[in-house]
């Protein structure tokens, strides 16, 4: 009964969020515009969908996905996991201790990067304008070896407490120089492929298991340090993009005919 109360506050309070986007778009299109809307039942029909899919989605992200991102979080750095024994205690600390956390991390970023529904759409569209140039899976993996790289990263950097700037700011010097060489038909798509890796099934997993290691990690502050993975998994797609592209234009020139097209990226 308590869960049923819970799903109708969280369904009103969507309802509340949503009703601006609808009288928006309604607004523009019988206002500005001056046109009926086209199928009213279907549009009707869509909005209700809308509303009560987002209301279920944000409801598992409270019952499952955020509770499981802190639970993984708290047994990859437990003392009996690490140390095997569950009387140890860390006397020096070691960043190498929690190989299996950056694996995770690594994993867990490129797993929910192939099944975000922003990419695949992004991906289908550019796979349509470039003509096949751009193959939908592999925007798909450049984009999620990325976020892996990223997320990966951002846990060594909750392990070891070190500023998060160095690295964004060291991330984004590389994206610089890398504009500079990189096919220019792959720059907007680069930059653009960053953003839609801040989505329905990354961010919450991602943003979870931040949080649950800077909870369980001592020395380490869920405000300070829980947060700025998302920042990692939205810079690196955009170095791996372009490396993508570059390493595609390298192999398709070192052939016999260094004039022949660039390979499908």
């Amino acid at each position: 009964m308590e869960e049923l109360l819970h799903f109708g506050h969280t369904t009103l309070g969507l309802l509340r969020d949503v009703l601006p986007i609808a009288g928006i778009l309604l607004g523009f299109q019988i206002l500005i515009l001056k046109r009926p809307i086209r199928n009213p039942a279907r549009v009707f029909v869509g909005l209700v969908f809308v509303l009560f899919g987002l209301a279920l989605f944000l409801e598992g992200l409270e019952l499952a996905l955020f509770p499981l991102g802190r639970l993984m979080a708290q047994q990859l750095t437990l003392p009996s996991f690490i140390f095997g024994d569950s009387e140890a205690v860390a006397t020096a600390f070691n960043w190498s201790d929690y190989m299996w956390v950056y694996v995770f991390a690594a994993a867990i970023g490129f797993a929910t990067t192939v099944a975000e529904p922003a990419l695949i759409a992004v991906a289908i569209k550019a796979n349509q304008v470039s003509g096949g140039t751009v193959t939908v899976n592999g925007l798909r993996f450049a984009v999620a070896i990325g976020v892996a790289i990223g997320v990966s990263l951002g846990t060594f950097r909750i392990v070891t407490g070190t500023p998060l700037h160095w690295y964004i700011i060291a991330g984004y010097l590389i994206v610089i120089i890398q504009t500079a060489f990189a096919p220019r038909k792959i720059i907007p798509l680069a930059y653009d492929s960053g953003g839609v890796t801040t989505s329905t099934v990354t961010v919450p997993l991602v943003a979870a298991l931040g949080l649950g290691l800077a909870e369980t990690i001592p020395g380490r502050s869920p405000l300070l340090d829980g947060f700025g993975l998302i920042a990692f998994a939205s810079l690196f797609p955009m170095i791996t993009v372009m490396a993508y592209a570059q390493i595609s234009n390298w192999r398709a020139h070192k052939g016999p005919d260094k004039y022949k097209e660039p390979t499908d990226l």
